[in-house]
């Protein structure tokens, strides 16, 4: 849990309350804190840019269905740092009306993120069809507002609780191992905790081995490379960024000359943020 938390300090996150994003952010923060739900992610994005939020979370990669595209190009787009990150064990439930049983549903609302993590449970509800929407909780919340008795959403169990909304069945994800990264981002690269961890985005300048060499820098410091992910450069068909992490910090000598190493061999290079590992944790709410 972050200790540097300003009082009054506001985090955004996607989703309605009690949504996954939250419920992260009050396991990092502490349950004190205030949040701001957004539609989009790009409305997180914006609120911190703007002031409204003092942070954002925001998920990059799920352990089932790998990385949250979206945010990490929003990671590029946006000027802002990675300041923190926490790990979150999702545990999917089908919650419905009070009253509602499993026999009654027709429709399945969820996440697309989180009807993928169910696949395999959802395969097995004949007749019953997913529709994609745009939060785990909000599926909820729409469904209660409504009054739909044929319709059930997968969501937290803190959403069930808090709506006053029946479980129909629990834990319903593919594979227990169930979890979420998730990044904490701020305007200026403030300090939660002593940084041990990095993430980079680079392009490659079109050289034989430029790959190769891009990695090397890092190999030959000995500097453990946790990630990397290659996401499209628009508008250059086949040409990719490349997204990075790797343990260690700027403040290290060997890190400011991996990254100046690094500047000099690739046509673009920016770091996301330098900041503390986060560590699974089991849900709380």
């Amino acid at each position: 849990m972050a200790s540097t938390m300003q009082n009054n300090s506001m985090v955004a996150f996607q989703g309605d309350h009690y949504a996954f994003s939250e419920i992260a952010a009050k396991n990092y923060f502490g349950e004190e804190i205030e949040c701001l739900p957004c539609k989009t992610f790009e409305r997180v994005f914006a609120a911190v840019e703007g002031g409204e939020a003092a942070f954002g979370i925001i998920p990059v990669e799920n352990s089932l269905t790998g990385s949250i595209h979206r945010n990490i190009d929003l990671l590029l787009e946006k000027d802002l740092h990675i300041v923190g990150e926490t790990f979150l064990r999702i545990e999917q439930h089908l919650i419905a009306a009070r009253g509602v049983q499993l026999k009654d549903i027709k429709t399945v609302y969820s996440h697309p993120q989180a009807l993928e993590q169910c696949r395999n449970f959802l395969s097995k509800l004949d007749g019953i069809e997913s529709v994609a929407s745009y939060d785990t909780a909000g599926s909820a919340k729409m469904i209660l507002d409504k009054n739909l008795r044929d319709a059930a959403a997968i969501a937290s169990r803190r959403a069930a609780e808090d709506y006053g909304m029946d479980i129909l069945c629990e834990e319903i994800e593919d594979i227990p191992e169930n979890f979420t990264r998730f990044h904490i981002i701020a305007r200026e690269a403030v300090k939660l905790g002593e940084p041990d961890k990095t993430s980079v985005v680079f392009s490659m300048k079109n050289i034989p081995g430029a790959l190769f060499k891009s990695l090397s820098v890092f190999a030959l410091r000995d500097i453990d490379l946790l990630k990397i992910e290659s996401r499209p450069l628009r508008g250059r068909p086949w040409a990719y960024f490349f997204y990075l992490d790797f343990q260690g910090h700027p403040g290290e000598e060997r890190c400011i000359n991996a990254i100046r190493h690094l500047q000099e061999i690739t046509s673009y290079l920016k770091v996301l943020g330098s900041y503390k590992s986060g560590q699974q944790q089991k849900t709380l709410m």
